[in-house]
């Protein structure tokens, strides 16, 4: 091999990198070791590590995962399936892509999905760059402050380096009523980083009469009981699967998901799986849109997404499927409970005030705390507890889902009580 590129040796192939950044030394290997040393080591690794009860929320939420989902994910046909574009050897594959589509249009009430979105921040700015090629030449895209602070940064690296104008504001119905901006997307979020469920109530009206789309992000568990992109007459949703019964995991790997109406639907970046039938009518799938650079000329491509991200899609769709509407609801009627018992149980401790009283939350909130943050985190992780997400307002945040038992919320509220703050 190294005769046919031409090089000498496979120093040579390093020939680039500086001299100071070349590792000299021996490499400090252990000692082989047999299987069950293997595992002994393994295991006292994982006993170092810290278990802590999740009261912390911010985009990535502790809901329960139905232990059959890893089983049916882990099969060989899923875990080392591959982009589908063998439609005649990947039905099964296609067809539970086409399921994942289908299930978010009902849960946004959107006409159509895609399945190519890597996580919920990209999926708002593959939404952002959509906004600037359905209405053409224009160039400016307001975005709500109250978008989770991760969206807000993945939203201002893509419009860098897109060219796009994006304006990052509190005040998004007076942004769009001036009238001023060469407007061509608003995106705003279904609950908002603080907790609460926001009201877009004449957003529409007033994005539409600009001329411009209208984005979503959204939680899509809390989909099954909080109004609709499509209610609020929303022309793109948005958001991260990763609610869907995904285990928290050092941020990943999540999934995002990504819908709009019919007449945008040619501007949707990834792929899209349809259902046709075969030569002898049989039902089958194929990817029936593919606008992206591997597929399409690469000016006319909408994105350079590369995976579909259908490992995880397939994980959501079978948590989907278990759970039903009844269980959705019923999921997000015990998160609610939980976290108002939690919410007003911290208010009556005298060390904290609420600056949203009166404003509905689902399942995570925002207090002002009336102490030392750092004495509280610490007393929280000390008693095995993670919470008290901070903001960069001085808020501390806290979430309950479902896997939030009500002792352990006494157990939290006590601590806060006793603690020295």
């Amino acid at each position: 091999m190294l005769d046919r590129i031409g090089v000498q040796s496979l120093d040579d192939l390093y020939s680039d990198v500086p001299a100071e950044f070349v590792h000299k030394r021996e490499y400090d290997l252990p000692s082989a070791m047999c299987e069950e040393e293997v595992r002994a080591w393994f295991k006292r690794m994982a006993g170092m590590n810290t278990s802590l009860k999740v009261f912390a929320g911010a985009g990535a939420y502790d809901h329960y995962t139905p232990s059959v989902i890893p089983y049916i994910t882990s099969r060989s046909e899923f875990l080392t399936a591959y982009t589908p574009y063998q439609c005649e050897i990947s039905q099964g594959t296609l067809r539970y892509i086409f399921e994942w589509q289908t299930m978010i249009c009902r849960l946004t009430g959107m006409d159509v999905s895609n399945a190519s979105m890597y996580d919920g921040p990209t999926a708002a700015a593959e939404a952002m760059r959509m906004c600037i090629a359905c209405t053409r030449k224009r160039n400016t895209v307001v975005a709500s402050a109250r978008l989770l602070p991760n969206v807000i940064a993945v939203l201002g690296t893509y419009a860098k380096y897109s060219g796009i104008n994006l304006v990052v504001t509190d005040e998004v119905h007076e942004a769009v009523a001036e009238g001023t901006l060469d407007l061509a997307g608003v995106i705003v979020p279904s609950i908002n980083r603080f907790g609460i469920i926001e009201s877009h109530l004449g957003l529409a009206d007033l994005v539409h009469g600009a001329g411009a789309l209208l984005v979503e992000y959204c939680d899509p568990s809390a989909l099954a009981v909080v109004k609709t992109p499509a209610e609020w007459r929303a022309d793109i949703a948005v958001g991260d699967g990763q609610s869907l019964g995904i285990p928290l995991c050092y941020g990943g790997p999540y999934v995002g998901f990504m819908a709009c109406k019919n007449e945008w639907m040619r501007k949707l970046p990834g792929r899209i799986v349809g259902q046709t039938a075969d030569a002898e009518g049989r039902r089958a799938f194929v990817l029936t849109l593919q606008a992206r650079e591997q597929h399409i000329r690469r000016e006319k491509a909408t994105s350079n997404i590369c995976s579909n991200e259908s490992l995880l899609a397939l994980w959501c769709t079978v948590y989907l499927s278990l759970m039903g509407p009844e269980g959705m609801r019923k999921v997000n009627e015990i998160c609610y409970e939980r976290s108002h018992y939690l919410h007003d149980a911290l208010l009556a401790t005298g060390k904290f005030s609420d600056p949203f009283e009166g404003r509905e939350f689902l399942k995570e909130f925002a207090l002002k705390p009336l102490c030392d943050v750092k004495k509280l985190q610490q007393a929280l992780l000390d008693a095995g507890f993670f919470g008290a997400l901070e903001t960069e307002e001085g808020y501390v945040t806290f979430c309950v889902t479902e896997r939030r038992t009500i002792e352990e919320i006494d157990q939290l509220v006590k601590v806060v009580k006793e603690a020295a703050l």
